[in-house]
């Protein structure tokens, strides 16, 4: 069996590491000058060489070729995310103490320390502050904010920076060069930009493409990573620029579903479009950053989809990411800014002959009702209580307002309170982009339900009261 392009072209010696030259420099230094730390902390994104550089650091400590397949008696491997716990801590402090077998030292090489419980850092901080003079940690950590500043200070921590897309790219041919793999530069740049900084990652998207017969082109990355090219791109933002049929913004999407691209992957090639557009030719700026913003939401959307279709037909609407008729206002601090007018016709209640479309009556609904799912949505994941009232409740967006209203008297206190409100607000905010004032309602129909006449000698009234109370739900007597 083969082994993945990513393990074969793994690097065999430091001088051979790609992208960190701040960190192998330093360390082929003190290796020379058999100045050896007893810890290591090598921090940084995935893909970038951590443990690459951690295996070939133990070999070169202690004097030993390295290769893919070597492995070494004095040499320890541990995953933490599946060695977390304190018992394998208290093994390894046991086995720490026996001399080295062949070699000068015994070096304990611990990928994903962070995964580790808080008892196994505590138990591994007594042997990080007073190791046997035979023993050298190196430890590797995708997320170091996760790590006890008393392990991070008793190690010398080095930070791998993401890889720059040149480099990707010269690993890219060389690897494409030895494999005999025809490939054009763009499709080449393309795996780099999608690598984000990542060797490993951007390899195996070389690997992926490794089948394709004849000369490996851009549309075959696109097809690959499931995102739509520059080209479909742009004319869907043309599209939501200048179409009257909001329906043809849907189609557009259909299609590109249909083609196999995902909405997360739509959304992320319409922001890199967007984010070049506003750096390069500065124009239309606050209506590109705020579809940038929506789009960003897309991937953790409950149903990203709609959501994706939802947040394009709403710039369609309202004139998208070309600004029109700008008008200038000044700021509480007197600073002025310009923003649009907006396209879109302030709706009243007249018969439906006035002049707002259908298209626009049916797109406010799906925005509103969408907006107000992704409420309940964040309010369960965090806020479980809030959640159970809230649902039951009525709702209404009035403009920039939402009206709850609520069968019982408790339920709207509850939620009236400061800090409820507060909660509710700021996750409007969040997925709307905008300020939204909260109004909580108490429904007076049902409010009338509940008498103060009701006679406490009868034992039907008490069971009506309470079941009026419960929504008229089935009661069980004992």
């Amino acid at each position: 069996m083969g082994h993945a392009l990513y393990r074969k072209y793994r690097p065999l010696k430091l001088k051979d590491v790609a992208g960190q030259d701040h960190i192998t420099s330093t360390l082929t230094n003190a290796i020379k000058k058999e100045k050896i730390a007893h810890a290591y902390l090598f921090t940084g994104p995935r893909g970038v060489g951590k443990t690459s550089v951690a295996r070939i650091l133990a070999h070169e400590i202690n004097h030993v070729d390295y290769t893919s397949q070597s492995s070494h008696m004095d040499i320890i491997e541990i995953d933490a995310a599946s060695n977390r716990g304190i018992e394998e801590i208290r093994d390894l402090r046991e086995k720490v103490y026996i001399a080295p077998t062949t070699s000068k030292y015994k070096i304990y090489i611990i990928d994903e320390v962070h995964m580790l419980t808080t008892y196994a850092f505590n138990a591994l901080l007594k042997t990080l502050e007073e190791p046997p003079e035979h023993v050298v940690f190196i430890l590797a950590t995708t997320d170091a904010h996760k790590l006890p500043d008393t392990i991070i200070s008793r190690t010398q921590r080095y930070n791998f920076k993401s890889v720059s897309n040149q480099d990707l790219i010269n690993q890219l041919k060389m690897i494409a060069k030895t494999e005999r793999l025809s490939i054009t530069d763009s499709a080449v740049e393309l795996i780099a930009e999608h690598g984000m900084g990542s060797f490993r990652d951007a390899i195996s998207m070389l690997d992926q493409l490794n089948g394709v017969h004849g000369t490996i082109d851009a549309d075959d990355i696109h097809d690959l990573l499931g995102v739509p090219s520059n080209t479909l791109v742009k004319t869907l933002i043309n599209t939501i620029d200048e179409c009257n049929n909001l329906a043809e913004v849907s189609t557009i999407l259909e299609d590109m579903y249909q083609k196999g691209y995902q909405p997360a992957g739509i959304a992320d090639s319409t922001i890199s479009l967007l984010r070049s557009e506003v750096i390069e030719k500065n124009d239309n700026v606050s209506n590109k950053l705020m579809l940038i913003k929506d789009l960003l939401d897309v991937a953790s959307s409950f149903n990203p989809n709609r959501f994706l279709e939802i947040t394009l037909l709403k710039y369609a609407q309202l004139g998208s990411v070309t600004e029109k008729n700008p008008k200038t206002i000044t700021t509480p601090k007197n600073e002025e800014i310009t923003k649009p007018i907006p396209t879109k016709k302030t709706e009243t209640k007249k018969p439906v002959e006035a002049s707002i479309k259908p298209d626009e009556i049916v797109y406010d609904s799906l925005l509103t009702e969408n907006v107000f799912s992704n409420l309940l949505q964040n309010l369960k994941t965090k806020y479980n209580t809030l959640y159970s009232i809230i649902r039951m409740a009525e709702h209404e967006f009035i403009d920039d307002e939402l009206v709850l209203t609520f069968k019982f008297a408790f339920h709207q206190k509850r939620v009236s309170e400061k800090s409820n409100q507060q909660i509710i607000t700021d996750l409007l905010q969040k997925i709307t982009g905008k300020k939204t004032k909260l109004t909580c309602l108490l429904g007076q129909v049902e409010n009338q339900n509940i008498t103060s006449d009701i006679n406490p000698n009868k034992e039907e009234d008490k069971i009506k009261t309470v079941s009026n109370i419960f929504g008229g739900a089935e009661l069980l007597e004992s």
